[in-house]
């Protein structure tokens, strides 16, 4: 109801009460029917309903009340609010799936939990619009179709872009801690994978001796050295 004073009726109930305006007049601002505003002044309509003074809430003016009292013509004009509210924000709802793509919704899901474990459920949930419920059984093997399954990308499908994943992925990677993204295997680096492989020696076979097991060896062999020369000297 455009250019309507709030609480019509209630407005429509005041004027009655408390102005001389016409029923023309009252029915043009509160945007009734005159037949509707006969019945409030009979008190056959709106019975029981308390008058709500336009005045002092800014929708109506006194002076405009006495234009229109003084001429029958004069149709009343809603004031303009000196105070400027912000216009409501759209709160996003769910995600849209058409119909001919909710089938291969789970499938999205197992490739997304597969791929990218670090997603939370929310995240989840808001790239291919999904329920917990679902989402739970397919992290436990527990949906109904769960034995062929099979894992897409929900990009391809048509369920979600490209910019929303990658979003989703590096706000995932954000908020996991340091040490997490530490922890796990790493890949060796290529230079030392494709490296030649140098011929394995006796030492790396059997290993090498320890350091008190070679001094021992030395001082064995350098007693014998001695001894031998000295029975050529005895014999000389």
């Amino acid at each position: 109801m455009s250019n309507a004073p709030l609480m019509p009726k209630a407005t429509a109930v005041w004027l009655v009460e408390n102005t001389s305006l016409t029923f023309d007049q009252i029915a043009d601002f509160c945007k009734l029917h005159p037949l509707e505003v006969k019945g409030i002044a009979d008190g056959e309509v709106a019975a029981g309903i308390k008058g709500h003074d336009p005045i002092t809430s800014g929708q109506l003016t006194r002076e405009e009340i006495e234009k229109g009292e003084k001429n029958q013509d004069y149709r009343l004009s809603l004031a303009l609010s000196k105070v400027r509210l912000p216009e409501p924000k759209k709160q996003r709802g769910p995600r849209y799936t058409p119909l001919s793509r909710r089938q291969d919704r789970p499938n999205a899901i197992l490739w997304l939990v597969r791929n990218h474990p670090e997603l939370k459920d929310a995240q989840v949930m808001r790239l291919v619009g999904t329920t917990k419920t679902t989402l739970q059984a397919i992290r436990e093997r527990t949906h109904w179709n769960s034995a062929s399954l099979s894992p897409l990308d929900p990009v391809t499908l048509g369920l979600c872009s490209q910019l929303d994943l990658d979003l989703e992925v590096n706000r995932a990677a954000k908020d996991r801690p340091a040490d997490a993204q530490d922890q796990g295997q790493t890949l060796m680096p290529a230079e030392i994978t494709t490296a030649p492989r140098q011929p394995a020696t006796q030492e790396d076979v059997f290993g090498s001796a320890s350091a008190p097991q070679r001094e021992e060896e030395e001082r064995i062999d350098l007693a014998s050295v001695f001894g031998k020369l000295k029975a050529l000297k005895d014999e000389d």
